[in-house]
């Protein structure tokens, strides 16, 4: 397992790992440290890893960004699709069969509803 360390270097932040008898550090201002904070927070979130409640300056709610939403299987036939939302890179989720039917049927649910039911159901 690789050691993590942070330090103070001046007005700089330094990141130093250590991994199989080799050391690599780096040197960040505070601008650039607290870029790393959030997408390492938008990373958690993205593959489901719960984050404390404090206010880390980035959302629960991401709008899709993506010029297109991809919809298929992957190669062993689980359903799969690729998108992008917010500030994250592209990424795939996989979903277990009981998951796609769940999403597919809530969609459906919430797109034959009148706007006005939307709205009163949360806003969905």
């Amino acid at each position: 397992m690789a050691g993590i360390s942070v330090t103070l270097d001046g007005d700089n932040i330094q990141l130093s790992f250590e991994k199989a008898g080799q050391s690599t550090a780096v040197v960040m201002d505070p601008h650039a440290a607290r870029s790393l904070v959030k997408a390492l927070g938008q990373l958690l979130v993205a593959i489901g890893e719960s984050t404390d409640d404090s206010d880390d300056g980035y959302e629960e709610m991401l709008d899709v960004t993506s010029a297109t939403i991809d919809v298929g299987t992957d190669e062993t036939g689980q359903s799969v699709i690729a998108l992008q939302a917010g500030h994250l890179s592209p990424f795939m989720l996989r979903l277990r069969d009981d998951e796609a039917r769940h999403i597919a049927n809530s969609l459906l649910e919430i797109l034959n509803s009148p706007p006005d039911a939307r709205i009163s159901l949360g806003g969905h």
